[in-house]
């Protein structure tokens, strides 16, 4: 037997089944999912039903911690708070970061704008930013001490105001600040969206006569309905776990007083750091907390994705 022939039998010996052939490139990602992303909320859910800690013992409570959330005034009142503050957030990045997303990405595919790849990388720079750093140049910007004497000068006296230390503007103020760093990444995606429809459609409705917003609303809108969809999805879901923004310029409290406060700084405060005045982590609690999001999610995603996937 020839040593070509005992490889090739050897080979032929390792080959995996077609029907499972997938599988090998499937397992390392299966894997890494699994480890960190599927067991941690599965914990997390088991958690939610414990009271105390790793160190100190916890014992089980059943859903004792949801029921302290609902009727202790001290845990119930920042909930509803947070609950109503990251919504709005959410309003604010569907209203603004999303429309406006649809809008530059239009802009963009049409063949007549001169630069079209400059205007994409503007767009998208700031979504290479670290949150951090964005937010204190903005929290910077922001303040009247630093940006007051600039405005004064371009006759703007009436932008000259607290933007960030006023419970009135606080919220809408971060929430703008992420809208405009975040904006490039559902753009880009409506350009590829956008750049997926044939011509055909176009040179139809060219024929037809209609204008370019009769193209937009009639054909390319519903066309891209299944992209608006996932990218309300990614939204909503990253929005409703939103903290590292409301960190960086106010602080994990939600100044002032509160007014910026969202689930995720909530949970922060009382699953990790600890919430005022007591100062102990209540893991349970915020096990409670994620859990109970993790629902809201689940109610918002799952509607979103039978109304827009899987459309013509």
């Amino acid at each position: 037997m020839t040593g070509e022939h005992r490889i090739g039998q050897k080979r032929r010996g390792l080959k995996v089944p077609e029907g499972i052939s997938w599988l090998p490139f499937l397992l390392p990602a299966l894997v890494f999912y699994l480890m960190f992303m599927a067991w941690p909320l599965l914990d997390s859910l088991r958690l939610s039903l414990y009271t105390g800690s790793a160190g100190i013992g916890r014992t089980f409570v059943g859903l004792d911690n949801f029921k302290r959330l609902f009727t202790i005034e001290q845990y119930s009142q920042r909930y509803w708070g947070a609950f109503g503050h990251t919504l709005y957030f959410f309003l604010i990045c569907m209203a603004v970061q999303n429309a406006l997303g649809i809008l530059f990405a239009n802009l963009i595919t049409n063949e007549k704008l001169q630069a079209r790849s400059f205007y994409q990388t503007v767009i998208f720079i700031p979504v290479t930013f670290a949150v951090l750093v964005t937010g204190y140049l903005w929290k910077l910007l922001l303040n009247p001490v630093w940006s007051g004497p600039v405005f004064q000068k371009l006759g703007l006296g009436i932008l000259v105001r607290p933007w960030l230390g006023e419970a009135s503007t606080a919220l809408t103020s971060v929430a703008l600040v992420s809208c405009w760093q975040w904006i490039g990444i559902p753009t880009m995606m409506f350009v590829a969206a956008l750049r997926n429809i044939s011509v055909d459609f176009f040179e139809a409705a060219n024929i037809e006569g209609a204008n370019s917003r009769q193209v937009f609303w009639h054909i390319k809108l519903p066309l891209i309905m299944p992209v608006v969809g996932m990218i309300t999805i990614l939204t909503f879901v990253s929005n409703f776990n939103a903290f590292d923004v409301v960190f960086a310029m106010e602080n994990a409290n939600g100044a002032p007083n509160y007014a910026t406060d969202l689930i995720g700084t909530l949970f922060y405060r009382v699953g990790i750091a600890g919430q005022h005045p007591v100062g102990i982590p209540d893991p349970g609690l915020g096990a409670a907390i994620a859990t109970i999001t993790f629902f809201v999610l689940c109610l918002g995603v799952i509607p979103t994705l039978k109304a827009t996937q899987g459309r013509g």
